[in-house]
């Protein structure tokens, strides 16, 4: 199987006249883990909907988790990179400007609420839908509806959501920092992770707290956190993830996560 297909669904018919009144298009697609799409943006909004493993969404700001049942809102015209773990089930809607309700300036993680996922599979198996078709419109209606509740729950702001990691926006604090993100696990200090990039561990302090909200030291905890659900998604131990991302006890993994996510990484 190749690493990245589209699903074969039923087969429905879109004309050149229904252009202008699609408000929503679909697409479904399957990944295997650590396939790659590249940097890109769309001029429409789309909402990715992982039902099955896992997605690392990258932008500019920051680098956001989209773990099973859980979808990611990214605004049009955002450039963005993603990153698959496990076998990836993404379904994705493309939604029109005219959808303003469902605007937004920045990316969002969002839970997927029973109904949303079913609102967007019979989405998917419509390819598109017209606002002029009475079914279509109501469809449309209940989607703007459920995608607007679950962008306010998922709070205001980057630093609200657990499932992202904002990013430095100094040069050699971000350098470090993807460098982490490359090896979480590394147990390097602080002192050597600052010596390494030429900067001074008081000046990268200072530049985290400033341009991310936490201290190096919850970053990096963070970092590997997030880290783990890479991990689990693909099929990996709790135990095994728990070690990985640095942690001696098991138990103390368990309730770091928890406390970070809301829920054990054993309901992943």
């Amino acid at each position: 199987m190749s690493a990245a297909r589209q699903i074969s669904r039923p087969i429905v018919k879109l004309t050149a006249e229904q252009e202008p009144f699609l408000a929503v298009r679909s697409l479904a697609t399957n990944y295997a883990s650590g396939y790659r799409i590249e940097r890109h943006q769309h001029p429409w909004s789309q909402f990715l909907y992982a039902v099955s493993g896992a997605m690392t969404v990258f932008t500019g700001p920051a680098s956001w988790m989209i773990p099973t049942g859980r979808a990611v809102f990214i605004p049009a015209c955002c450039e963005h990179a993603i990153r698959m773990w496990g076998m990836v089930e993404m379904r994705t809607l493309y939604l029109s400007p005219t959808l303003t309700s469902v605007e937004n300036a920045e990316c969002r993680v969002v839970e997927v609420t029973p109904l949303l996922g079913e609102l967007i599979l019979r989405t998917v198996e419509r390819m598109a839908l017209d606002s002029r078709v009475a079914h279509d419109a109501r469809i449309i209606g209940l989607l703007e509806d459920e995608i607007r509740t679950a962008m306010a729950k998922a709070g205001e702001s980057l630093r609200d959501s657990p499932l992202a990691l904002a990013m430095p926006r100094d040069e050699r604090a971000l350098a470090l920092a993807r460098c982490v993100l490359e090896k979480p696990s590394t147990s390097d200090d602080i002192d050597g992770l600052a010596k390494q990039h030429g900067i001074a561990r008081r000046t990268l302090e200072r530049r985290f707290r400033e341009e991310t909200g936490m201290s190096f030291g919850m970053w990096r905890q963070k970092a590997r956190l997030l880290d783990s659900i890479r991990l689990l998604a693909d099929g990996r131990s709790v135990t095994d993830a728990a070690l990985e991302c640095g942690y001696s006890s098991v138990s103390a993994f368990i309730a770091a996560f928890k406390g970070t996510f809301g829920y054990t990484p054993g309901r992943l």
